[in-house]
């Protein structure tokens, strides 16, 4: 799983909650960084959607040319994105601040279908 948000405070944050639920998870300050690391290995993709560089829109449309089955998860502050979020094929869209509990519902809930997917 990979984690990529330019606000390194909320990347640890993300970073620890998911950790602590048990997932492995690996953290990238910038949608370019994840890509140069390579997408290999990847189960699940938790983005912001506001960054420098590439935004996290477009990195969901770069992941989704080489991996279409990835789950993709957006979180912002910028409430309205939410429905251009949803017409793009969202896997799930979080406002900040995000309720914890309902995030990791919810990647559990993906990687439970990508697991069953696969078998």
């Amino acid at each position: 799983m990979a984690v990529v948000d330019d606000d390194p405070r909320l990347l640890e944050s993300l970073e620890d909650l998911l950790e602590s639920a048990g997932y492995a998870a690996r953290s990238f300050p910038s949608a370019r960084a994840l890509l140069v690391a390579g997408l290999g290995g990847l189960d699940l993709l938790i983005t912001d959607i506001g960054m420098p560089g590439v935004d996290g829109f477009e990195l969901r449309d770069l992941v989704m040319k080489a991996r279409p089955d990835l789950p993709v998860f957006l979180i912002t502050g910028r409430h309205e994105l939410a429905d251009q979020g949803r017409a793009r094929g969202i896997s799930g869209f979080f406002r900040k601040p995000f309720d914890a509990q309902a995030l990791l519902a919810a990647v559990g809930d993906a990687l439970g279908k990508s697991e069953l997917g696969t078998r």
